[in-house]
């Protein structure tokens, strides 16, 4: 049992075991409004056995609870080891609290203690995790393309493939190379693959080129005149073009396509008719866990070793302090370049520069100092297509 303080009241925050994973999933039933069936409850059960779940108890009753799972990101070029969090909820009768304060304060501690120096999650509301130092670090785009629009692009080449990804793992391939092309992206192993990327209704298409190299895939699937496309990867600009050609192939069984992909693919530049309806939206939320072994282990541009980042994090105090870029810890009051653990994930991760967050006035300090900083922050674009 692990006691934290919160405000006035002690909340124990204790681990779930095997023999509470059925309130843990009544909880999330009532908490996210849906219902496993019971011939559904012993396989749902199997998969929490991935889950470190920490809870809160009141009168005996499990009121609140925080599942954690461990991850692979890429992030600047390198795998990084990353906490993920889901699942965060509490009962109506036991919120505001301190509940969720308690179990995000020792799932912090948790994770330094593992190593896992990024943690992300998917926010119900941003503005609530942002208090807890996460910040948005993707945005996704979802474009609604009308039949008319279904518009082919120069001649066919290749080969379009529509394979059972069960039996073929052309498209896990082809995602590993993909990925390591932005930063945030999560390192995808067969496991993750079978238990949370193939659905039953979707299916595959992959592009070969006329090498019979597997150079791009979409995941799909086709109800009632609509196509909804849930990942289109293209490692070439033919692969984009082929695999776009294919969707306009069912240009006589649709009346619309609705196409999800990262913001920063270059999805629907190269169209015909560019002109779509397009939602943007954030996705995913990041934030360091250990600043210290992230600028230890963070590969800069330059690593100049007069610029002194001054970290304010509330819910993690180890991070609060004054940092060289290599990670030594610096006794420094002046010439500071001041920023929040949210701006620094941000701009470590790759979503914002240096320059970009003072201008908003999200980092403080001399412009000249800041300007180093951002010289010496790689340029990245990130992206991330999973959920949890």
């Amino acid at each position: 049992m692990k006691k934290i303080y919160s405000g006035k009241v002690e909340k124990s925050v204790k681990t779930l075991t095997k023999e509470h994973y059925s309130e843990s999933i009544a909880l999330s039933m009532y908490a996210f409004q849906y219902k496993v069936s019971e011939h559904d409850i012993d396989e749902r059960k199997k998969l929490l056995d991935d889950h470190h779940i920490l809870g809160i108890w009141e009168n005996d009753k499990l009121a609140s609870k925080l599942h954690m799972l461990n991850f692979t990101v890429f992030i600047n070029g390198e795998e990084w080891s990353m906490g993920g969090i889901a699942g965060v909820a509490t009962y109506p009768e036991y919120r505001r609290l301190g509940h969720v304060k308690a179990l995000i304060s020792q799932s912090l501690i948790e994770m330094k203690e593992k190593g896992q120096l990024f943690s992300f999650l998917h926010p119900f509301d941003i503005g609530f995790y942002r208090k807890f130092g996460w910040e948005i670090f993707s945005e996704n785009k979802k474009l609604t393309i009308v039949n008319k629009d279904l518009s082919m692009i120069g001649s066919i080449s290749g080969k379009i493939n529509r394979i059972k990804p069960q039996e073929n793992d052309a498209a896990e391939k082809i995602y590993a190379k993909y990925i390591q092309r932005y930063s945030g992206g999560l390192v995808r192993d067969k496991s993750w693959w079978e238990r949370s990327i193939y659905e039953d209704e979707e299916q595959y298409a992959i592009f070969e080129d006329e090498e019979g190299n597997p150079q791009g895939y979409i995941a799909y699937e086709i109800k009632n005149r609509l196509m909804k496309v849930s990942e289109y990867i293209a490692l070439t600009q033919e692969a984009r073009v082929q695999l776009w050609n294919f969707i306009c192939q069912h240009d006589s069984m649709l009346n619309t396509v609705e196409l999800t992909t990262a913001n920063n693919d270059p999805f629907p530049y190269f169209l015909k008719q560019p002109k779509q309806k397009v939602e943007v939206y954030p996705y995913f939320m990041g934030r360091i866990v250990d600043v210290q072994r992230c600028l230890q282990s963070y590969k800069f541009l330059n690593r100049t070793n007069d610029i002194v980042l001054k970290i304010k994090d509330e819910f993690a105090q180890w991070n609060n302090g004054e940092f060289y870029l290599n990670g030594e810890s610096v006794q420094q009051t002046e010439n500071c370049i001041e920023l929040s653990i949210n701006a620094l994930s941000a701009t470590l991760i790759g979503y914002k520069r240096p320059l970009e967050l003072y201008e908003l006035g999200e980092i403080n300090g001399f412009e000249k100092d800041i300007e180093a900083f951002d010289q010496d922050v790689p340029y990245q674009k990130t992206a991330f297509y999973d959920f949890f």
